[in-house]
């Protein structure tokens, strides 16, 4: 039986997470359940688990929390409070298996704590590597842990590799493997004139037409600053070099990831764009599990398209790959100003082609700072507020609205 623990409980990755569990009563049950907001919706899900424990981030939500409560029948689970509160929990001694799940920078000291606990990491989470790959990464072959990815195209690359019955942190690429490809469906603007680019709304740069995501990642979708962040990952997951990391548009998302070797086999995997298929695969590896997801009919889908993607049009891309070569200051600025970027394009305060100019402006005018890796969590987390107050007053000129 595993005990599990969801960061992030009430987000898209938190429910397809619990879809799954409750199709395995027997094999999984959960231990803590965690939300930023939406507190009705934790309390809703913390009564059909029966989870013992609950994270919050304040005294205001924890009271929420106990109003709602009320109307539920049965005992209510312990009630924590604060980001400590999530470390803590993320490292409890009950907990065998966390999935990270909380979106943007957030969710690092979590995911870190877990990975140093010695736990089963399932990362949903692409900050923990984005920001601090060479830490977390150490953290996990340090303290024991398993840490298996959940992005579709890493759980489709992981699935593609050799390995045996436990999951590991890679020191080296795995042998024989030539280069690693990860698909991106290209968002919504694929093919959109240029010039209509700037008056994007973020209605339509949330509207993407494969998969179900939160606003936050929509948008990254739409810019390709997503598959941006999963080439870091990549890097990070799999030893694999920049030059040895490809990207393909796929607009149909049923081929995850690739993974070509030194012989020329090309290995593949297919799958509906449904989360709960990598999330089933990380819960249950090394078996498969009954994910609830339908059954891919090829016929159907008729054809399968890739292309090379267009860096004019999606220059968060090539910024990303700048960054993945430029160290892992870069990289963590690279986030740390899409974060506040996307933020004010969902405000209405720039425009959607500023998103790339204020992550462009923000690696520049911080360059200097990039020369050593951070030692650790606070470094990464000083030169991230260091990033964002520079990605915030870019924002402000009117130069880039």
């Amino acid at each position: 039986m595993q005990s599990v623990c969801i960061l992030g409980a009430t987000g898209s990755i938190g429910e397809s997470t619990l879809d799954v569990i409750a199709r395995h009563p027997d094999t999984f049950s959960v231990y803590a359940l965690t939300a930023h907001s939406r507190i009705e919706k934790l309390a809703d899900q913390a009564a059909r688990t029966g989870a013992r424990v609950v994270v919050v981030p304040d005294d205001a939500a924890a009271r929420q929390f106990g109003q709602v409560w009320g109307r539920s029948p049965g005992a209510m689970p312990e009630v924590r409070v604060g980001a400590q509160a999530l470390v803590d929990t993320a490292a409890d001694a009950a907990v065998t298996t966390v999935m990270a799940a909380i979106v943007g920078a957030a969710g690092l000291p979590s995911a870190l704590a877990a990975a140093q606990a010695g736990k089963r990491v399932l990362l949903a989470n692409k900050e923990a590597l984005v920001a601090a790959g060479n830490l977390f990464m150490q953290a996990v072959r340090d303290n024991g842990a398993e840490l298996l990815p959940i992005d579709s195209e890493h759980n489709a690359i992981f699935q593609c590799l050799p390995h045996g019955d436990r999951a590991s942190a890679p020191t080296a690429p795995a042998r024989g493997v030539r280069r690693l490809v990860l698909t991106a469906s290209g968002g919504p603007f694929r093919n959109t004139p240029l010039a209509d680019l700037a008056a994007v709304t973020p209605e339509q740069a949330c509207a993407h037409p494969n998969w179900s995501m939160g606003r936050k990642i929509s948008v990254d979708s739409a810019t390709m600053l997503n598959k941006g962040l999963e080439v870091i990952e990549a890097h990070w997951l799999f030893a694999m070099p920049a030059d040895r990391i490809q990207v393909l548009v796929h607009p149909q998302s049923v081929v995850h990831s690739m993974v070509e070797y030194d012989d020329g086999s090309v290995l593949a995997q297919l799958g509906q764009p449904d989360m709960r298929t990598p999330i089933a695969y990380g819960l249950g590896f090394p078996n498969r599990i009954a994910s609830g997801v339908g059954l891919l009919d090829l016929a159907a889908k008729g054809r399968l398209d890739f292309e090379a993607p267009d860096f004019d049009r999606f220059p968060c891309l090539r910024l990303s790959f700048d960054a993945l070569r430029a160290g892992q200051g870069a990289c963590i600025a690279l986030n740390a100003a899409n974060e506040v970027a996307v933020a004010q394009f969902l405000d209405r305060r720039i425009s959607f082609m500023a998103i790339a100019q204020v992550i462009d402006a923000s690696l520049q005018s911080l360059a200097s700072s990039f020369g050593q890796a951070p030692a650790s969590l606070e470094d990464v987390l000083a030169l991230d507020r260091a990033a964002r107050a520079r990605a915030e007053a870019l924002c402000r000129r009117a130069a880039l609205y």
